[in-house]
Formats: C-alpha cells, sequence, structure tokens
C-alpha cells in the first residue's frame, strides 16, 4: 500500500528556513506525473504550494515564489520543499500529495490529487 510520509516540520522564527522531505513507500516516484506540496492553516481552505512534474518543471503560489523550492530525488523516491525566509503567514500543516494523471502540467489544485500524506506541522513566530 502507498504511504508518503512527511518529515521536518517544527517551529522557527520568521525569516528562518526549514527542508520538509516526503519519502514515498512501496511506489516508484517515477510513476507519478505529478507530485505536490499543499498547506491548510486554522480556518482556511487547503492550498496548493508547489508542484513538479515528471519534467521536472515547476510551479509555485504567488505568496512562496521566490521563497520555496520544490525538488525530487528520484534514487531516494523522496520530495522536497525547501523553505527560506518564513513568514509568520507560512503557518501551517503541509501534505504532500501524488498524482498519476498526466495533464501536461503538475497542478496546484488539491482535487487533482490522488494519494496524500498525513501532513506535518510548521509554525512560524513574528
Amino acid at each position: 500500500q502507498l504511504q508518503l510520509v512527511e518529515t521536518g516540520g517544527d517551529s522557527v522564527q520568521s525569516g528562518g528556513s526549514l527542508r520538509l522531505s516526503c519519502a514515498l513507500s512501496s511506489r516508484s516516484l517515477y510513476s507519478f506525473r505529478s507530485l505536490g506540496w499543499f498547506r491548510q492553516a486554522p480556518g482556511k481552505e487547503r492550498e496548493g504550494v508547489a508542484s513538479i512534474d515528471s519534467n521536472g518543471v515547476t510551479r509555485y503560489a504567488d505568496s512562496v515564489k521566490d521563497r520555496f523550492t520544490i525538488s525530487r530525488d528520484n534514487a531516494k523516491n523522496t520530495l522536497y520543499l525547501q523553505m527560506n525566509s518564513l513568514k509568520f503567514e507560512d503557518t501551517a500543516i503541509y501534505y504532500c500529495a501524488a498524482s498519476t494523471a498526466y495533464l501536461g502540467y503538475a497542478p496546484l489544485s488539491s482535487a487533482s490529487y490522488r494519494y496524500w500524506g498525513q501532513g506535518t506541522q510548521v509554525t512560524v513566530s513574528s
């Protein structure tokens, strides 16, 4: 059974950095056309943060562009999210997600993803 396990969430001060990891088990990263990171803050809807397709093409939400970097290590079967210059408003539970569907690009819509991790908490203090 496919499992996505996120790690790396923590409490940091504003301006700090964190790297989230999402390890996939029982299935190769190659089998997924789209991989993404999403987040959900209390009282808010889940939103797409970053995505990467099987060709390595990335997409970012405007709110994180130039601060966050998504990457994939196929050899380690792991997806990453490097987060720099963190802000208070980045506080949320972060989820990784995977999809085998091919849309020509990796979407930032949560509805497009079938497989999800359990989430990891990121808290940024101002």
